[in-house]
């Protein structure tokens, strides 16, 4: 993935809930079950419609994902990678 810029629908759309950001607080013990809850999350009605266009923007071409994290790898912006991109690891 490549360069993307978002808008702020987007971003706010997909974002995990408040409550889950706050339970999850980047500790990396809590990853696993932060990425759980955070699919969870997605696959519900009020993500879809953001969720689809990022889909439909990440087919079409380079699309970058941008997190404030100090530790991307445990980002909601790498469950969204993973999502969105059939090839990430």
């Amino acid at each position: 993935m490549s360069r993307f810029s978002t808008t702020q629908r987007d971003v706010t759309q997909v974002a995990p809930s408040p409550e889950l950001r706050q339970w999850y607080a980047h500790d990396p013990a809590k990853y696993p079950e932060f990425r759980r809850r955070y699919l969870e999350e997605l696959r519900g009605p009020d993500h879809a419609d953001a969720l689809a266009d990022l889909r439909q923007r990440a087919a079409a071409g380079p699309l970058t994902l941008l997190t404030a994290a100090k530790r991307s790898d445990i980002s909601e912006a790498t469950v969204l990678k993973e999502l969105l991109d059939p090839h990430a690891s």
